[in-house]
């Protein structure tokens, strides 16, 4: 068992948290006070009906308190409060949890970690789950950690992959009626990827679907030869769950080698894919992929968007997905069947989409030896940072960077627990540094509705309310509000340290409250008088 410490609070004078049961996070959107699991409610909507910050008071808003972590590592955790507790993930696996009135620590969990830990892009973690009495993490050296709710120390401690060959845990999990979800990392390593569900009580996994089939399983003629055993496929960010189809939907990552192609032939199933799981058997019930045969690295790992409305006159229960590759998507949530879709950001590499949502590629686009420029860039026209729904304004959310890459491709050979990737591309170009925005989509159309300009990435998701707010972040340290109509800035401050998390709202001793990672440290925002 891995090491760790607890640190406590003193002689704490705090009740144990209710219960967060099943039932209270399939109502989470009724339960306004709190932020209950990653993406608010399962339907990953991200929206706050709480309105006493509004657009005509949000000018108002000041800093009520800041916690100062102890990490030099970039944080992009998502805060959970329930019943006046923050749940927060401190980089690289810690957990801590705060009075969410004051911001005082109540305990800490530190991991100790072994000395080499191969990640693509840092030793990150985006959040925490709860259910029940409990809060679990998983690790950047791949275990998923039960701790008590009340005091931090630890029930349970599974080993979910082995680290030394490049697999990782930087997801939030998602607790599902008597499960603990947990997707995984290393795309950049040539792992083989999955999704796992666990019994919350015991640790012990009740199922796995990989996400890279193996020979004679649907889809595996997709993929030739060996290529499959090192297929990539992670499964990096949180996902959505719909209740009434008991479908857990989630998105996988990039196919590996990432930019070379030629060790993989075929379509790359399920790769750059949006997958509806049986929440309890784990077994594929339809899947939609974005990119077959992806050579540029456009995970599909973006948080799917639940939502149920009219479609060309008939109720549907419908997915909104901006992808990477800078296509929005609407998808039928029953079938996965495409219903449009539409560039959101500028894009070099399709002509457009077919009519069942495939890309139409134009020629000279993929990687070569000599660098190919193409828009998007590596990073993606959005990438892991999370949208946001409103049922008020029916509009959809989102950060975009509008960039583009040179895409080079190299040869590689396959080495357990090193970069699988098939060459460097040149990321960010000195003479075009990009830009970024927050936009306002129509999600029936895919139509701009505003632009909220950038000079940096925007590395942060953005949060929507019911007081017609949209919050969202930047590289500069500014987090700022903006009219959810009309995209016009109410307010902004900066917090002197990169911003690459997502908001959240939740109600203490009567009041909304509004919290944010930037740099190392938690903000929360109240309104001044």
């Amino acid at each position: 068992m891995k090491l760790r410490t607890v640190f406590l609070a003193g002689l704490v004078a705090w009740c144990l948290p209710a219960q967060v049961t099943y039932e209270r996070l399939k109502d989470a959107a009724k339960d306004s006070g709190n932020w209950l699991t990653y993406s608010g409610n399962y339907q990953g909507w991200r929206y706050s009906p709480l309105d006493q910050v509004t657009r005509a008071n949000a000018g108002k808003l000041k800093t009520k308190w800041v916690y100062q972590m102890s990490t030099t590592h970039t944080v992009e955790t998502t805060p959970l409060v329930a019943d006046g507790v923050m749940y927060i993930s401190q980089p690289p696996s810690d957990v801590i949890a705060l009075d969410a009135e004051t911001g005082r620590q109540f305990w800490r969990y530190r991991r100790v970690l072994p000395a080499k830990i191969n990640t693509c892009c840092g030793q990150v973690n985006r959040g925490v789950a709860l259910l029940g009495d409990r809060v679990f993490v998983g690790t950047v050296d791949a275990h998923l950690v039960a701790l008590d709710a009340k005091t931090g120390e630890v029930l349970w401690d599974v080993q979910v992959a082995d680290y030394k060959t490049g697999h990782s845990i930087t997801v939030a999990p998602l607790a599902v009626k008597d499960m603990i979800v947990c997707g995984i990392s290393g795309g950049e390593y040539g792992i083989r990827g999955f999704l796992d569900a666990y019994d919350p009580k015991s640790g012990k996994r009740k199922w796995r679907f990989w996400t890279i089939p193996e020979p004679g399983q649907p889809g595996s003629e997709s993929w030739t030869g060996d290529a499959w055993k090192t297929g990539g496929g992670p499964t990096w960010v949180t996902g959505s769950y719909d209740v009434a189809q008991n479908l857990i939907i989630w998105g996988t990552g990039n196919p590996s080698p990432d930019w070379n192609g030629d060790k993989r032939p075929g379509d790359n199933l399920y790769s750059d894919s949006a997958i509806a799981l049986d929440a309890d058997t784990g077994k594929l019930k339809w899947h939609f992929q974005f990119v077959p045969h992806d050579v540029h690295d456009w995970d599909a790992v973006q948080v799917p968007v639940l939502v149920d409305d009219e479609w060309q006159g008939k109720p549907r229960k419908l997915v909104y997905w901006a992808h990477r590759g800078a296509f929005y998507y609407v998808l039928d949530r029953e079938t996965g069947k495409f219903l449009t879709g539409k560039a959101f950001a500028k894009q070099t590499w399709a002509k457009g989409l077919d009519a069942n949502g495939k890309p139409i590629r134009l020629p000279n686009i993929d990687p070569s030896p000599e660098g190919t420029y193409v828009w998007p860039g590596v990073q993606g026209a959005t990438n892991w940072y999370s949208p946001s729904y409103n049922p008020l304004t029916k509009y959809f959310y989102l950060a975009v960077w509008e960039n583009r890459s040179v895409y080079r491709k190299g040869d590689q050979e396959y080495s357990p627990g090193n970069r699988f990737i098939g060459s460097v591309p040149l990321i960010d170009l000195p003479e075009e540094p990009g830009h970024g925005a927050i936009r306002a989509l129509n999600p029936k159309t895919g139509e701009m509705i505003w632009d909220y300009p950038l000079h940096t990435k925007p590395w942060a998701g953005v949060l929507s309310t019911a007081g017609k707010l949209v919050f969202g972040g930047s590289d500069e340290g500014y987090f700022f509000a903006l009219d959810a109509e009309t995209g016009k800035e109410v307010w902004r401050m900066n917090t002197g340290g990169v911003i690459r998390a997502n908001p959240i709202a939740y109600m203490s001793q009567g009041k909304q409250l509004i919290t944010i990672a930037a740099g190392s440290s938690i903000f929360t925002f109240e309104l001044g008088k």
